[in-house]
């Protein structure tokens, strides 16, 4: 149970979020202001926010659990996966998302292809992004339960009141700005448990000693790069293959909730630097979210659900008035990745499904109106859904297994699709849709075809492979589009020139 110090500072973090985020109501006038803040905001907002969006509750609870259970290997997720992932982004993607006035990613997928594509797109991110929550849900209870012996559901209808009431009247602006103050309370309380736990553990060497006398299944906790024949989700061919070349590329470039924020930036060179800087700080994330789960192991061992390891830590590990601080962090971190896919979400809805499908040429205060009432059915979405991650080896599977089923088809058509003039629309029509039910064969009849339990890396390589393949050979097999279709559209050496606007 938390102390009286710690129960002041959670009311206390809880309250001022709150208060801040609704501070941002008054710069809500017209949709453009809801989805992309009026393109006004500055670089280094925008790149702490992707970050402490990225690293919330799944990473503190989710990577911690699977640093227990498998040791440094996940940290490839940051620092081999994410930053290379980001600084491509930023230097090819992001300038012709932001030029091109861009709402959403699925909306250039529509204009570089056809309306079919963007549709499937953006109901595929729609879909992820609520079971997305759900796993978001699920985590915060975990950590609420072990701290404060909440019941599950309890935990999981509290987070979703506090976060949905400030991002339903503030919109993005509110997200990224209460971000900020989120990322600085997440470093404070995280290094504070990192540096403590290295001290209860008698430090660095003679934790890697204590773990390495423990059996077999913990000889590989301390090799980064794990042998092709590992039993864990994370060997070298999957990292390089699956992560390096698909997945981190895929969320980095295609993810809605993270470019969407580089989009709300004032210019296009603070839409860049945006991403530059959020690439930077990401070389911290690792430390900030695995160590606490490797310590674990010599604190905590034989937990039978790796994913109590952070929670726990917490609780035997820091004082009173740091349990509140890392508790705030927690809750900083997840309210920060719930506020942004609940916008994220809203602005897919709201630009491609409902302005196309169901109602065109509305006024402006009605799509505004339209986004704001999404953002509470997908919170509702998010909380019946939460129970699904339950049934995965750790909240971290359970989001990257989602993720896996659309992810390689999606990055395939963006890559094709701004380097190569010659992608038709029924190429990538045909690469989308073949792609996403071979991905989904693959989960389903996964023991069949993949040694370890959750293949998710390997699936999204080879679901990316075919959607390529599907895409060049259908692309050469039909009509090209013409050179005024795909103005702006297609990646050329004229990026490099600085844009007039400037």
């Amino acid at each position: 149970m938390l102390a009286g110090i710690d129960y002041f500072i959670v009311i206390a973090y809880i309250v001022g979020m709150l208060l801040l985020g609704l501070y941002f109501k008054k710069f809500v006038n017209n949709s453009e202001d809801y989805f992309l803040g009026g393109k006004s905001l500055p670089f280094w907002a925008i790149g702490m926010s992707i970050v402490v969006s990225d690293i919330g509750a799944l990473d503190f609870v989710g990577v911690s659990g699977q640093a227990y259970r498998y040791g440094i290997s996940v940290g490839n997720f940051d620092w081999v996966g994410s930053v290379p992932a980001m600084l491509l982004s930023a230097f090819i993607f992001i300038p012709y998302f932001w030029r091109g006035g861009m709402y959403t990613i699925p909306e250039y997928l529509g204009r570089r292809y056809n309306q079919k594509v963007r549709t499937i797109a953006s109901v595929t991110w729609i879909l992820f992004f609520a079971l997305d929550l759900g796993v978001l849900f699920w985590a915060s209870a975990v950590l609420l339960n072990v701290l404060m012996g909440w019941p599950i559901w309890i935990s999981i209808i509290s987070t979703a009141g506090v976060v949905g009431l400030y991002t339903y009247f503030g919109g993005i602006t509110a997200v990224i700005m209460t971000d900020v103050v989120q990322f600085v309370i997440m470093f404070i309380g995280g290094f504070a448990l990192v540096f403590l736990s290295l001290y209860e553990v008698g430090g660095w060497d003679n934790m890697v000693e204590k773990i390495s006398t423990m059996g077999p299944e913990y000889q590989t906790h301390f090799d980064i790069i794990q042998p092709q024949d590992t039993k864990s989700p994370f060997p070298w061919t999957g990292i390089l293959f699956g992560l390096t070349f698909v997945m981190a590329n895929a969320y980095m470039i295609g993810n809605q909730s993270i470019v969407q924020r580089c989009l709300t930036a004032k210019n296009e060179w603070h839409a860049k630097a945006s991403m530059i800087f959020g690439s930077a700080l990401k070389m911290f994330i690792p430390i900030l979210v695995l160590f606490p789960g490797l310590m674990a192991v010599v604190v905590h061992p034989g937990l039978t659900d790796g994913d109590q390891a952070l929670p726990l830590m917490i609780k035997s590990i820091l004082p009173p008035g740091l349990v509140g601080l890392m508790f705030a962090a927690f809750f900083a971190g997840l309210m920060s990745s719930v506020d942004s896919l609940l916008n994220s979400t809203a602005t897919l809805f709201t630009k491609d499904i409902y302005e196309p499908f169901i109602k065109k040429g509305a006024d402006d205060k009605h799509y505004l109106k339209v986004g704001q009432i999404a953002t509470l059915v997908l919170l509702l979405i998010g909380v019946a859904t939460s129970p699904v991650s339950s049934d995965f080896p750790g909240i971290y599977v359970a989001i990257q297994t989602f993720m896996s089923y659309f992810q390689g088809p999606i990055f395939a058509i963006l890559l094709l699709g701004i380097f190569w003039r010659r992608t038709t629309q029924w190429g990538g029509l045909s690469a989308l849709i073949v792609g996403i039910g071979f991905a989904i064969y693959l989960n389903v009849f996964k023991e069949h075809f993949f040694t370890i339990e959750d293949p998710f890396l390997y699936i999204s390589w080879w679901s990316f492979l075919l959607g390529v393949i599907i895409n060049v050979v259908v692309s050469l097999l039909t009509k090209k589009h013409t050179d005024e279709e795909l103005k702006g559209l297609v990646f050329s050496s004229k990026i490099l020139v600085k844009n007039k606007k400037l």
